[in-house]
């Protein structure tokens, strides 16, 4: 969900919830990669059961990555999937359930944010290349020196989108590794995975949501089950707290700002495309050994507590003095839905709520001082109380006018300190800086700088320049510094120090705002109620909508908020009578009509030809809904990104009526990935559930059946038998040419839906009976005034409560830093070093890069529960051949004698280690 610095400011108010990632890494010897056990204690010193994966924040990385050359073709991108995958599944290690949760058709509301991302991609994409020929031809008319251009098709990301032949492609590849990691990996010995590809409706984090939900409402479910679950979004936070699981765990990438980049013209770095100048590369190390490599690091990973955000939540939310019994449950969904004004993927934000300017902390203090009024919460199970709801909204509408004036004082404060900087930074910049071997070099650069042919010469030439370079004090400048033979000249305008900004037609920090903005925004006059009204009802609409479709699921697949700006808050007046119920049994769009409403016309090579065609005919009939050229309104702020894309809305209905007519051009195959799917369960011989999953394709059982809640962990749902299943002995081939097939192959898998409820069920937001409340981890109030003999306060690191840190002097430090070589592309010498006494024993030394990592068995493991089932593979005490069987045997024993087969994502042969294909079938290979 796009709420831009939502994280930022979350982690930096709440700085407990953010932990580290320890990583187990893989050791190499003879350029072959060892697997890495994954069935041993996790190395985090916790044990997760399931891990959900929101793979659309894995596949735009994998494919397009900003940091790292991209992959050639689709075949490489499949493989970087995989590894990411691979990498997310070392470092949570689940027990019990995998999820795989790929971005289906969305519901209406996000098809619209869906539609202006991709819009601005294609659009800025085109901008893009045709800004890099043009400067690429002026470097080249002024003699620089630039490497051939390579010709290579732009990867359009938008075919990562649900009906595409790339996201057919993806969910068959996904199906191989599955199946593969279930045969060969001993960590997914017991797991079950579950896949739900891009043919099952809905976002791939509502997918998520919607399964725990069902799960929860069973009562086989586990009320101590410890999720975490993988994405960048924002909202997976707001996600992951309405699920009222006390052991909620979010794992992202770690967030590095103003990461390297390469020039994309001469592929250098220090500078972007603008400013490149086709200087030649300089050597990077003494032999130019490092002429290849980028000097970037691997992304590193934390998590993010979910129970440690519930335990600040406790302590900022709880009131006294309450006319009603305080809930802290109740209030943590009032929270959630207070985030949804400062921004959601599905509504625009209130122009007096921004999140830079503590609008949260606005919110939650106005709420604290109304909710005695009140008389109760704002929601309740997803259900909002818009009476309650509207004395919050004028609260905030009563200082609109104040935030809107200090938002215009900061501004000029901060565009003033800027400015002043400037002019420091001019003042202060050296009048000549010498090139070659006297050039000022960066400590620890390991490039060599060109040596000079003739130092007198250079010497001399430095003498001149810095005696013309000090002017004296009666001498004018000129603008770019040098001295003026002619007295003063008049500065240009483009000298200026001031930036050219976009014109502020609303000025909201001057009386008449309110008219101003409907005047330019919606092109009404704001003394016209009737219209005010009309979008407030919507907006109000929207908060419901959402709100819904965070604890309850999606209320309505046709509804959307029909306007680019939202209504201030001062407007939310007479609210509580509005009606807030949606049409029931609506459908979600097919995936083909979902990409004709959300893809440009330069995006049509995605759609059949005919369909193409409506998007590009001047007699087409819905030709309006795909301009070329649209405007975008900064909307107050400074950058494109942030603005407003100015698109007409899609008309559901003349819509359908265009693709009536080009339907039955439709192919078989078209018309199969036109079509919506379902979920896929997947698990290995050796769990519980795969005899009675073989035994109804044995007895070609066509009804659906449940599915024995104990030998699943308690999992429930219906089964039912899957056209293009993975069966065991048989051959299930690869659809990456650079994999070899599965010859013999133990894995099953068989179509799952989750448990099914009667119209109008509502999901219970609370804690269920017989949940543990985790320890707390957040030093207690009133530490100093109990009886804790004097001892200071020790803050908890990481998961475990009872890991004794290690320390080292600046000695050791030293020590370490002469001792330890340092290589290129490492951020530190510490990179691949587990952290210093991570294992809990006090005098232990730090491991060191290389050394082999064995961390301590966890004792304090819980016990299984009757329905679980044989005991997991992570609970049991290792198993041993006879003899002295050496740490990873499962991958040294021979094929007749080990009941995995050897992973061959590990062999020695092709592109990042995978094993090659005859040379009969490397023809198969798919180029992007």
């Amino acid at each position: 969900m796009g709420v831009p610095a939502f994280f930022r400011w979350l982690s930096r108010k709440y700085p407990s919830i953010i932990v580290n990632c320890v990583e187990e890494r893989a050791k190499e010897c003879n350029g072959v990669k060892a697997p890495i056990d994954t069935s041993k204690p996790n190395p985090n010193e916790v044990e997760f059961d399931n891990l959900y994966l929101d793979m659309n924040g894995i596949i735009h990385p994998c494919t397009h990555p900003e940091d790292k050359p991209a992959p050639k073709n689709e075949d490489e991108m499949m493989v970087a999937i995989f590894e990411y995958i691979d990498r997310i599944f070392n470092i949570v290690r689940p027990r019990r359930l995998l999820y795989m949760a790929i971005d289906g058709v969305a519901p209406r509301a996000k098809m619209n944010q869906q539609r202006s991302r991709r819009f601005r991609a294609s659009k800025e994409g085109m901008e893009a290349a045709e800004e890099k020929q043009k400067i690429r031809q002026e470097i080249l008319a002024k003699g620089g020196i630039l490497p051939p251009e390579e010709v290579k098709e732009r990867f359009d990301s938008n075919c990562i989108t649900p009906g595409t032949e790339f996201m057919d492609n993806l969910a068959k590849c996904l199906r191989y590794y599955i199946a593969d990691r279930l045969n060969s990996d001993p960590g997914w010995r017991n797991l079950t995975v579950i896949l739900s590809d891009a043919s099952a409706p809905g976002e791939g984090e509502h997918k998520i949501m919607d399964y725990i939900r069902r799960q929860r409402a069973q009562p086989n479910h586990d009320p101590n089950t410890h999720h975490c679950l993988c994405g960048a979004d924002a909202d997976l936070i707001m996600l992951g707290l309405a699920t009222h699981e006390p052991n909620f765990t979010i794992i992202r990438e770690e967030f590095k700002p103003n990461k390297p980049k390469p020039c994309s013209l001469c592929n250098q770095m220090g500078h972007e495309v603008k400013d490149c100048q086709g200087l030649p590369r300089e050597k990077q190390g003494k032999h130019d050994q490092f002429a290849d490599s980028l000097p970037t690091a691997e992304q590193e990973f934390i998590f993010i507590r979910l129970c440690v955000l519930r335990e600040y939540l406790e302590r900022e939310l709880t009131m006294a003095s309450l006319p009603f019994t305080f809930d802290f449950e109740r209030s943590v969904d009032d929270w959630v839905f207070m985030c949804f004004f400062v921004g959601n993927d599905f509504l625009p934000h209130l122009p007096s709520l921004e999140i830079r300017e503590g609008a949260i902390d606005r919110l939650v203090n106005i709420y604290k001082n109304v909710v005695h009024k009140t008389g109760g919460y704002l929601t309740e199970s997803g259900f909002v109380n818009l009476q309650r709801v509207q004395m919050i909204m004028l609260a905030v509408g009563e200082v609109e006018d104040s935030i809107f004036k200090k938002r215009k004082d900061d501004d000029d404060n901060f565009k003033r300190r800027q400015k002043e900087k400037k002019k420091r930074m001019k003042r202060d910049h050296p009048a000549f800086i010498p090139g070659g071997q006297f050039s000022p070099q960066a400590l620890g650069n390991r490039s060599s700088p060109q040596a000079i042919s003739s130092p007198r010469q250079a010497a001399f030439e430095m003498r001149m320049q810095n005696s013309t370079a000090s002017p004296s004090p009666n001498t004018s400048l000129t603008s770019d510094g040098t001295p003026s033979p002619a007295g003063g000249i008049k500065r240009k305008a483009e000298d200026s120090d001031s930036e050219p900004e976009p014109e502020d037609n609303i000025r909201l920090w001057e009386a008449g705002w309110k008219q101003r903005y409907y005047k330019n925004k919606f092109d009404v006059d704001a003394s016209d109620e009737k219209f005010r009204r009309k979008v407030v009802q919507s907006y109000v609409e929207g908060l419901c909508w959402v709100l819904r479709y965070y604890y309850q699921g999606c209320a309505s697949w046709n509804w959307y908020y029909p306007f680019h700006y939202a209504p201030f808050a001062s407007d939310f007046e007479g609210i509580a009578d509005m009606p807030s119920d949606f049409e029931k049994g609506s459908k979600p769009f097919k995936p083909l009509e979902q990409l004709m409403g959300v893809f440009p016309a330069a995006s049509g090579n995605f759609l059949p030809p005919t369909w193409r065609k409506l998007m590009t005919d001047p007699e087409s009939s819905i030709i309006d809904f795909y301009p070329e050229d649209f405007a975008i309104d900064l909307n107050g702020k400074k950058y494109a990104w942030q603005g407003v894309a100015l698109l007409p809305f899609v008309d559901e209905r003349r819509l359908r009526a265009a693709l009536e007519e080009v339907y039955p051009d439709l192919t078989p195959e078209e018309n199969r990935r036109n079509s919506l799917g379902g979920d896929v369960l997947f698990v290995g011989k050796h769990h519980p559930l795969c005899d009675f999953i073989v035994e109804q394709y044995t007895s070609k059982n066509e009804e659906p059946v449940d599915i024995p809640p104990e030998l699943c962990h308690g999992i429930q749902g219906k089964l039912t038998l899957n056209e293009n299943a993975v069966l065991p002995d048989q051959l299930v081939e690869s659809p990456v040419p650079m994999l070899r097939d599965l010859t013999q192959n133990s894995a099953v898998s068989i179509s799952f839906k989750d448990p099914q409820f009667a119209d109008g069920f509502v999901f219970k937001a609370t804690v269920l009976p017989g949940a543990k409340k985790p320890p707390p981890v957040l030093k207690p109030g009133d530490w100093e005034k109990t009886n804790n003999d004097g001892r200071p306060w020790r803050p908890q690191l990481g998961f475990n409560r009872d890991r004794k840190p290690v320390h080292l002097d600046q000695s050791a430090f030293r020590t370490l830093g002469h001792s330890i070589p340092r290589e290129r592309g490492m951020p530190g010498m510490y990179a691949n070093a587990v952290p210093l006494g991570a294992y809990g024993n006090p005098y232990a030394r730090p491991l060191l890069s290389g050394q082999q990592q064995i961390p301590k068995l966890l004792s304090n493991l819980r016990p299984q529960d009757s329905w679980r089932g044989p005991t997991p593979l992570f609970q049991q005490s290792p198993q041993r051949s006879a003899g002295a069987a050496p740490l990873l045997a499962w991958n040294r024993m021979l094929p007749s004698q080990s009941q995995y087969q050897p992973s061959q994502y590990q062999a020695l042969g092709g592109p990042m280690n995978y094993p090659q294909r005859p040379e009969d079938r490397m023809d198969r290979g798919r180029q992007v």
